[in-house]
């Protein structure tokens, strides 16, 4: 189980709010946001509701000054909690859309797609076991998004602004 702390104010002053679990629109409950603590659990933040937008990954922990570290707006819109995946981890990368074209398999972090695969362009995948976290640029940097169990038919699905994916890491218990 987890649980995440929304704070109007930086270091964790002002009104604010608790969730334990996901929550597609969090516009009734604050304003603006600029500090969150993680109390335990690993989070999706999204700048729009319904898990849309822009997303950041948070893990247990605090973050007094949210909008400054993250390089994020104050507008947190939902939030999605990360269950802890205990099993193994598979999924499937492809070179089209609707799983289409040439398709390859991870079952475990992959710092560099291209130097890996030799390519870094995905347009679908298919998440089987674990959760995910892709990545625009390699080395863990950039942009990223998260993939649960399932089947993402074109990069959008995923949240991704286009079909680079740098690299791309298994979301394990901390």
């Amino acid at each position: 189980m987890g649980k995440i702390i929304f704070y109007e104010d930086r270091n964790f002053g002002g009104r604010h709010h608790e969730c334990m679990n996901d929550c597609a629109d969090l516009h009734p409950y604050f304003n603006r946001c600029h500090s969150i603590r993680v109390e335990s659990g690993c989070f999706m933040v999204y700048d729009r509701s319904n898990f849309m937008g822009h997303q950041h990954f948070l893990r247990r922990g605090e973050y007094p000054d949210y909008m400054r570290m993250m390089g994020m707006n104050d507008c947190i819109r939902s939030c999605r909690m990360i269950p802890m995946h205990r099993g193994s981890f598979r999924m499937r990368l492809y070179e089209r859309s609707d799983m289409g074209g040439k398709m390859m398999e991870l079952m475990d972090d992959c710092p560099n797609l291209m130097d890996r695969f030799n390519m870094s362009d995905f347009h679908s995948c298919h998440v089987m076991d674990g959760h995910w976290l892709g990545y625009e640029q390699p080395n863990y940097m950039g942009r990223h998004f998260y993939m649960r169990p399932g089947e993402y038919k074109r990069y959008s699905d995923w949240g991704g602004m286009s079909s680079r994916i740098g690299s791309i890491r298994r979301i394990m218990d901390l």
